[in-house]
């Protein structure tokens, strides 16, 4: 080939095109401008082209030497064999596909379609996901229509082989080009590539084997699940053309907030809001968990914002037994409005404080020690009971 132009250009393309944005971009151009679709001239000459820039940006290491070097980074590594190969360039496999039957008649016979992959979006609660759950959700789906069996045909009646294909389903046709002989192999026209044709079509379906149906489906979603977790249910997509497999059924899970926890990985977050007192002389509390209330022990002088672990209080893994653990951030609460006996014992408190700290009399320390324990211990208390009621 001597394309010269850009391939980006040829393409349409930005340079910082993705993979996915290209591979789009060249099947819609191949199908328009291939020849056996567009018989305008220049048609052969275009598509060549377009499929010498998608058979260099296709490939990594190829796109790289000519995003470096340009054409030069790749001249010569290309013929026209190459460009018409299809499955050496990833993606030309489904153009023969459409065109030439899957590559130049490497496939067999064109089979009945296997039918469509469907999607469900599931929403579960938070504690549904790290317990597991079962679910009956209801899926609009393509089914084997009951009357017929699936044949299409009217009860009584079978389909017959089709005259124009001989049952094959595929008519071949010859044709030369750029010094080459292609064989191209199309769904017959007349079955539509099943083979067969009814004469009599059943009723309920239409002729098609297949009717609209909604069915409820169980769901077992298993411990430890997460958002954008997929299930796979084989077989529980759209049903097939008669004689092919239904496609498969995807459960996307999304998991809704928690008022009170959050999930980081397999741990549990919660945040405990405790009082200055509770922090300042130290308390037991009761803690929720997804497994109930636990005992936990806020020892004195707790600083806002301080982290403790509840073992295995977590999510359960979800390949194992083993769990994760609950962070409880404690975050301790200033008070907005106080009455006047808080107000005065809280003065109490910051003259205590300030006296101790400034006071550089050591005499007599020793002797009154247990006295002023007594003391501090009956104005905590008092303390603890203005501020918890």
């Amino acid at each position: 080939m001597a394309t010269t132009r850009d391939y980006y250009e040829i393409l349409g393309l930005s340079r910082d095109a993705s993979p996915e944005d290209i591979k789009k971009t060249y099947r819609k151009l191949a199908l328009k401008y291939h020849p056996d679709r567009n018989k305008e001239a220049g048609s052969e000459e275009k598509f060549k082209e377009i499929s010498e820039a998608y058979a260099v940006l296709s490939d990594p290491e190829k796109r790289t030497q000519y995003d470096r070097f340009g054409h030069a980074g790749i001249n010569g590594q290309y013929s026209a064999e190459d460009i018409f190969r299809g499955a050496d360039f990833g993606g030309f496999g489904d153009i023969f596909e459409m065109f030439f039957g899957g590559g130049g008649g490497r496939r067999g016979p064109m089979g009945p379609r296997r039918g469509s992959d469907l999607q469900y979006d599931l929403y579960i609660t938070f504690e549904e996901a790290a317990f597991g759950v079962r679910k009956d959700i209801d899926v609009p789906r393509t089914e084997r229509c009951s009357n017929c069996s699936g044949t299409g045909a009217k009860p009584g009646t079978s389909p017959k082989r089709c005259p124009t294909c001989g049952g094959t389903g595929q008519i071949r046709t010859t044709r030369s080009g750029l010094g080459m002989q292609f064989i191209s192999t199309t769904a017959c026209t007349t079955c539509h590539g099943r083979g067969q044709v009814i004469e009599s079509p059943c009723p309920v379906c239409s002729g098609t084997g297949r009717v609209r149906n909604t069915r409820k489906i169980t769901v077992n979603v298993p411990a430890g699940a997460d958002s954008g977790m997929s299930l796979r249910l084989s077989g529980e997509g759209d049903s097939g053309e008669p004689g092919a497999p239904s496609g498969d059924l995807y459960v996307v899970l999304h998991v809704m907030e928690h008022n009170y926890f959050k999930r980081v990985d397999y741990d549990v977050i919660s945040e405990l809001p405790i009082s200055f007192a509770q922090a300042a002389i130290g308390t037991d509390i009761m803690v929720d968990t997804l497994y109930g209330k636990v005992k936990m022990n806020i020892p004195a002088g707790t600083q806002t914002h301080s982290v403790f672990r509840l073992k295995d209080k977590g999510i359960q893994h979800l390949h194992g037994s083993r769990k994760g653990d609950q962070l409880v951030r404690v975050v301790i609460r200033t008070p907005i409005k106080l009455s006047h006996e808080q107000k005065e014992l809280l003065r109490q408190f910051e003259a205590l404080s300030s006296s101790k700290n400034t006071d550089g009399n050591e005499k007599g320390r020793h002797d009154k020690s247990t006295e002023k324990s007594r003391k501090n211990k009956g104005f905590f208390d008092k303390v603890k009971d203005a501020f918890e009621g």
